[in-house]
């Protein structure tokens, strides 16, 4: 038989062949990469190689021929450890780069052409000990102060790493920026709703604990009465008032009931008042025609506790009238500034001291004040400073008293109270503007500047340089009122348009940084 040595020959020459056909199994590594067992070099790759092994926990890739490291780039190497990119032309990271990253300790993205950082780059990487960041051109804007927070209570070792803008920050180490400085939270005017018809005067009241407006709108013949609705959140018809020539309409709500006076053109000005009963508007009284001819502007106000309302007459012959509340109805008070065509009136109640500013397209605005013992207006002076103005608003700043004339022809201005006289703060720009209005936001101070022939400015009052600062332009025709509404908590900005549809502006806080 054979022999021992034979078989066992034989056997060996066995083991041979079937080890010759299953060759041990060398990890893929891709043509642009060198690798070991658990590590990739790659030079020159067009992107994150694909084909490593899983076991892979160190990667480092140089001179790569792509610019992106996109969302979930290395989710395949879940056990990486080490992630060397340093020295490549990086200039946008996906939110989600480093996604399930889990054991990775060691990141080095610097020498890059990174200016920016997703917010929470970093989230995913639980147990990160050192990053390297430097040698980028970061941008140290809103778009870094998470960067800014996320390194002041990090446990990982960060190398210094410099901002290259904006110039204030040049040099600056990202590690020492002040939060403080990071100025990220702006603020938007969105359109919100748009009403159908156009209006020329709008008037937001509250009358038994519901939110209405009452809106002056020729077109359809009407002071239409809105309701907000707090749940659906818009403003729906509610009611209207037959006022073919409508001007101004007016709510007033004296010891609780509600009356609306309708200011027009042509035909006579009424009040109407609000029966609960009926759930109707009923005429109340007619205004004096005589004195009343054309009207164009209305103020309501108190004054030690009762009731008046000022009529801005915009006729030669009329005269700006005063009227003032009495038991059942609206009594003619006192006529003032006759046959000066005058466009508005403002009520203004500081120091204790009333006073009316009437504006006219004819002369410079006129100051009343009221005087106690005569229970009259009485004619202070003249704000010399423009010789005609179209509207007339006023806002308070601090301490000091401002005042907002809009002209139709020349720059509209702003004008602070200095304890005896008006001074000119600033001038704006504006051609055809009929109207203004400074208006409150939580704390942000606006003004709205209308024109006839261009946009509506949005300014914004800048405290330290006590000015306003171009802000954002709307998109209305033809304004002929600005209207601050807080509903709920939505801040609505309302732009009455003489020639197209009434726009309902949301202002919105947007927090740059997030």
């Amino acid at each position: 038989g054979p022999s021992l040595l034979a078989l066992s020959a034989l056997g060996f020459c066995l083991m041979l062949q079937v080890s010759a056909k299953r060759p041990p199994k060398t990890p893929p590594c891709p043509p642009s990469c060198s690798c070991t067992r658990d590590t990739a070099f790659c030079v020159d790759s067009k992107a994150v190689p694909r084909n490593l092994p899983s076991e892979v926990i160190s990667l480092t890739l140089v001179s790569a021929a792509f610019s992106e490291i996109q969302d979930g780039a290395f989710s395949h190497l879940p056990l990486l450890q080490f992630l060397l990119l340093n020295s490549n032309k990086f200039t946008l990271i996906g939110d989600n780069a480093f996604t399930g990253l889990s054991h990775l300790q060691y990141l080095s993205l610097a020498n890059n052409n990174l200016q920016t950082l997703p917010r929470d780059i970093f989230r995913p990487l639980d147990i990160l000990n050192d990053l390297d960041l430097r040698g980028n051109s970061l941008n140290c804007d809103c778009k870094v102060k998470w960067l800014v927070e996320w390194l002041a209570h990090t446990n990982t070792t960060v190398a210094p790493i410099y901002c290259a803008s904006p110039p204030r920050f040049q040099e600056h180490k990202v590690q020492d920026l002040p939060l403080r400085e990071f100025d990220c939270i702006t603020t938007d005017f969105v359109l919100y709703q748009t009403l159908s018809f156009p209006a020329v005067s709008a008037e937001p009241f509250l009358y038994s604990s519901d939110l209405y407006l009452a809106l002056a709108q020729p077109g359809v013949s009407a002071c239409t009465i809105l309701k907000w609705d707090y749940v659906e959140r818009q403003l729906r018809d509610y009611d209207r008032i037959p006022a073919p020539s409508a001007v101004h309409c007016k709510p007033m709500v004296v010891d609780s009931q509600l009356y609306v006076v309708v200011a027009q053109l042509f035909g006579g000005s009424y009040i109407y008042h609000w029966d609960p009963n009926t759930t109707r508007f009923t005429k109340l009284q007619d205004i004096d025609p005589q004195r009343v001819r054309k009207p164009n502007d209305l103020e309501a106000f108190r004054i030690d506790g009762d009731w008046y309302f000022a009529v801005a007459d915009s006729s030669k012959a009329g005269a700006t009238s005063l009227y003032r509340w009495h038991q059942n109805g609206f009594y003619s008070h006192q006529a003032l500034h006759p046959w000066h065509r005058d466009t508005d009136v403002e009520f203004v109640d500081g120091e204790g001291k009333p006073r009316l500013i009437v504006s006219s397209s004819s002369q410079a605005p006129v100051i009343y004040q009221w005087s106690r013992t005569q229970k009259q207006f009485v004619a202070q002076g003249e704000v010399t400073q423009v010789p005609d103005a179209q509207a007339v608003k006023h806002f308070r700043a601090g301490r000091d008293s401002y005042l907002c004339l809009s002209r139709y022809i020349g720059d509209s201005k702003i004008l602070r109270w200095e304890g005896t006289r008006f001074s000119e703060v600033q001038a704006l720009p504006s051609r055809g503007s009929l109207a203004l209005q400074p208006f409150l936001v939580g704390g942000r101070r606006y003004l709205a500047l209308g024109s006839d022939f261009s946009f509506t400015q949005i300014y914004q009052w800048d405290e330290g340089r006590q000015k306003f600062v171009r802000f954002q332009e709307l998109a209305v025709q033809a304004p002929r009122a600005f209207c601050y509404m807080p509903a709920g908590d939505a801040q609505l900005l309302l732009a009455p348009s003489f020639k197209g549809q009434t726009l309902v502006y949301r202002h919105v806080v947007v927090d740059l940084s997030a």
